[in-house]
């Protein structure tokens, strides 16, 4: 009896295994590294004449957290004319900037959830900063709004469709506070928005800017390096900067 209830255990041990197998092939292998990722049979990709090919990992961190497709695209091309493209290397579109601030706005940063936020809010002093309850998030709403309906009225444009010269006037008023905006300080909204893009282009690039380190590679900045022992007691050098993701596992 023991002997045959080991046998139908087995036995239904196998079925099921067949039937995770099967079933993670009919779902396309979705459960990859997991359980069933260990049963799942994967070809290599070959091209025509049969040679191996590898594939290129998709960065599957450039999606969008907070902005609409609308909104990513301003600050796409509103980032790029503050940090624009020249012969020292790529501008803030190039670098990701825009994806940068997007995911900074869907998390802490753009809730303001570690400053003190409670009333009641004065007008504070320029070395003071931001006074007042509107949430980093809600003024990115409103400038990105002031800045299409401001580019609309000055221009019978949308603010993506204007050459590059016409956005930096856009910009540029709202910079010098020659908007009148009653929700939020015109230049206050555009010196957010600078201080974010620099940000983006020279922070690690596990936070979605700084595409590919190339805006470390511009200052010759090295990252995040693990130590300089090798080096301390040498004349200056370059080092090839490292990424935060570059010690995973050390």
């Amino acid at each position: 009896m023991a002997e045959n209830a080991n046998q139908q255990e087995k036995n239904e041990s196998l079925t099921r295994r067949r039937f995770l197998k099967n079933s993670g092939i009919a779902i396309g292998g979705l459960a990859v590294g997991g359980a069933l990722g260990s049963l799942i049979p994967f070809k290599d990709k070959t091209d025509k004449d049969g040679v191996k090919t590898e594939q290129k990992a998709e960065n599957y961190n450039l999606a969008l957290m907070f902005f609409t497709q609308q909104q990513f695209r301003m600050v796409e091309a509103a980032t790029e004319r503050i940090f624009p493209a020249d012969d020292n290397g790529p501008g803030a579109k190039d670098l990701g900037v825009a994806y940068f601030i997007d995911h900074q706005l869907s998390g802490d940063w753009g809730f303001n959830a570690r400053e003190y936020m409670q009333p009641p809010f004065f007008k504070g002093e320029k070395v003071q900063g931001y006074q007042g309850r509107l949430r980093r998030r809600e003024i990115f709403d409103i400038g990105l709004r002031e800045l299409q309906n401001h580019s609309l009225k000055k221009f019978e444009k949308n603010f993506i469709d204007l050459d590059e010269e016409q956005q930096i006037e856009v910009l540029t008023d709202f910079a010098e506070d020659k908007v009148q905006l009653t929700t939020i300080s015109p230049s206050g909204f555009f010196n957010m928005m600078r201080t974010a893009t620099l940000e983006g282009a020279y922070s690690d690039p596990l936070y979605s800017g700084n595409r590919n380190m190339d805006g470390w590679k511009m200052r010759n900045y090295p990252g995040s390096q693990m130590a300089y022992t090798d080096v301390i007691d040498q004349e200056f050098k370059v080092i090839a900067p490292k990424s935060l993701k570059d010690h995973l596992g050390h």
